[in-house]
């Protein structure tokens, strides 16, 4: 009769084999048998992995909303934080951080065509594919609407006005500023074409240019005065500043 202890060892030994037969494979991408899986398949709930209904958050989601007043890294002059109604505090205060280049001006044209075009036509004359049958979009070569600034256009892409929805999660700061920019080039009234007369001479400096580079020592080509933020988020640089006040 053989003792307990020996059969079960002879039984553990056999398990053991019969695990490393099962493991090694002659096929390399075969992982074999996983030893304590939960090293390999996390246990916390991955925002953007999700494959059930959570029983425990919110909405029955693992992505939680973010805390009121908390920023993402990297977004922190994404939005101006000027009141939306505020437009001319924006024409005052927010500058033009690029120069009307000939490639600015392209790269403006290109997302111009993207996202406003269907509205505002071609020329910038409200006479787009939608604009044409809703009407009521502006002209920018007439009235008041051919003296407004970079500011402003600025602010009204981000927050829209009107009827015009707010575009500001669609379009990043660097191409709301392009954008802006060849708008001015579309208030000379010759569409595209505009974007020559534009190279040669700049922008056409309005009263609220003035009145603001009087204010701040700033001119609206060459320097960005409000929505500037650090290019180390947290660290702070020589460049620019985080937390700019608007």
């Amino acid at each position: 009769m053989m003792h307990p202890l020996n059969l079960s060892l002879r039984v553990s030994a056999l398990l053991l084999s019969l695990g490393l037969a099962s493991s090694c494979t002659r096929d390399q991408n075969d992982p074999g048998l996983e030893y304590a899986p939960e090293m390999y398949e996390s246990i916390p709930y991955e925002p953007l992995r999700q494959t059930g209904y959570n029983t425990i958050n919110a909405f029955g989601i693992n992505q939680r909303t973010p805390a009121t007043g908390t920023v993402p890294r990297g977004k922190l002059n994404y939005y101006t934080h000027i009141p939306k109604d505020s437009v001319k505090i924006a024409e005052r205060v927010l500058r033009q951080p690029y120069a009307y280049s000939k490639d600015n001006l392209e790269e403006g044209k290109l997302l111009y065509s993207r996202y406003c075009q269907h509205c505002h036509g071609e020329a910038g004359d409200g006479q787009g594919a939608v604009g044409a049958k809703f009407k009521g979009v502006p002209n920018y070569s007439t009235g008041a609407y051919k003296t407004m600034n970079d500011g402003h256009i600025y602010h009204v892409i981000q927050w829209g006005k009107g009827r015009m929805m707010p575009h500001g999660s669609q379009v990043n700061p660097n191409e709301r500023w392009k954008i802006a920019m060849y708008v001015r080039a579309l208030q000379l009234g010759k569409g595209a074409d505009g974007v020559a007369d534009m190279i040669k001479a700049g922008p056409t400096t309005t009263a609220s240019d003035t009145a603001s580079t009087a204010s701040n020592g700033l001119t609206p080509t060459s320097q960005a005065g409000a929505n500037t933020a650090s290019e180390t988020p947290g660290q702070g640089n020589t460049k620019g500043h985080n937390g700019t006040a608007n």
